[in-house]
Order: structure tokens, then sequence, then C-alpha cells
């Protein structure tokens, strides 16, 4: 098991929404260059709707891992990944009335982005206090784009022994694939173009429940 600690940085971007600009960390944290702001487009999930959608990926999963679940564990990829992999793993407990395994898998320092990023790169915990030799995983992120991220959790897992196979489940589905990557289990496709973001809103970290794409727009930009 990996430990790292860290200090958190400064959002460094906002979100324009209901007439004014909002300083928000969890949307401008994929955001790279500084003083770049997004504006709203649309609302795509709302927070009934990413439960149905982690409740039918629950059930996908079941159905597919019949008589296998003592072998299955969930990986969350770090930060949204975590939320939405300890909730589908509760639905999954629910309904088969039994524990299955979870882990948080912190991916940073396996990026191909990494010297973009910055000089001192922000690096949380990775905590799997199990072997996942021989096991199935399941790895959960909020949003797939170009693969990059899922390519990079592969090689953390990778790193720390064979399982015996790795599926994708993520809540939205947004195109645009760079890398031979696709999810087993998917909440929602959403059709974007490359200047849009999605992002999911949690209430564990954002206090609200949706899912947004946002348009990115320079500083300076007519709102």
């Amino acid at each position: 098991m990996t430990r790292h600690t860290f200090t958190p940085l400064p959002a460094i971007g906002y979100v324009w929404e209901n007439g004014k600009y909002l300083n928000d960390e969890s949307a401008c944290a994929n955001i790279q260059t500084p003083f770049r702001f997004m504006k709203i487009k649309r609302q795509v999930m709302t927070g009934e709707g990413i439960d149905l959608a982690l409740s039918r990926i629950a059930a996908e999963v079941l159905e597919s891992h019949q008589g296998q679940l003592d072998n299955l564990a969930i990986i969350g990829i770090r930060r949204r990944g975590v939320f939405l992999g300890q909730r589908l793993a509760q639905r999954i407990e629910a309904a088969a009335k039994r524990t299955i395994l979870t882990g948080i898998l912190d991916i940073t320092l396996y990026r191909d982005d990494l010297t973009t990023i910055s000089t001192w790169p922000l690096l949380r915990e990775t905590l799997i206090e199990f072997s996942i030799e021989g096991k199935s995983l399941i790895l959960v992120d909020d949003v797939l784009y170009t693969g990059r991220t899922i390519r990079a959790a592969l090689d953390g897992l990778i790193d720390m022994g064979r399982p015996r196979r790795v599926q994708l489940a993520v809540l939205v589905d947004r195109g645009h694939r760079e890398l031979p990557i696709q999810a087993e289990y998917v909440g929602r496709f959403v059709e974007t173009s490359d200047d849009e973001i999605v992002e999911v809103r949690l209430a564990e970290l954002d206090n609200e429940e949706r899912v947004v794409v946002v348009e990115q727009k320079k500083a300076g930009d007519d709102a």
C-alpha cells in the first residue's frame, strides 16, 4: 500500500453561472491554463439520473459476474471516481448481500502529461489494502474522454500485480478517444466538442448532484 501526503492548491479558474463568475475548484481542477473561464451550456444529468445510472451499472456488473463476486474488486480513480466507486459497491453489496472489496487509485505519477502540469505534482493516497493478483477489477471514473487517464490507471495497477482482468465503468462517456480504450459499463453517452468540458458534480465534493457541460472561455472573452 502506497501513502503520500499533499498540500491542496488554490483554484485557478472560475465558472460562469447565473450571471456571475463563481470561484469553483472542482470545476477547474482539469484546467491547466490560469485565468481561463467556463460557462455552463447545458445540464445532461440530474442527481436522480446519476442514481439511476449507477443502479443500472450495478445490475450489469452483477449479471456479468454471477458466481464470481468473491474475486471482484472495485477501484475508484481519484477524485470523483472514488465516490462513484463506493456508491457502485454499496449497490452491489445491497443486492448480493455480501461485501465487495474496494480501493482507491491515484494516477498522478503515471500521467503522460506529468511534466506539463506542474514542477511539483499534487500527490494523493493510493489505498488498495489487498492483493490484486488474479482479481477481477472494475476501474471506476467519472468521465471517459481521450483514454489517457485510464491508460495511466492501468499502468498503476500493473505495478501492483497481475489481475485476472480489468473492466472499466464510467458515469459519462463523451467520446474523442485518443487511445484504443472503451468502457464496459457506461451511465450515459454525451456528445461534446473539443472546447467543452463535462463536469460531474457530486455531493461529497461539490455539495450538489448533477452533470453539466461547460464551455471554456479565456479571460476577457465576451460572456
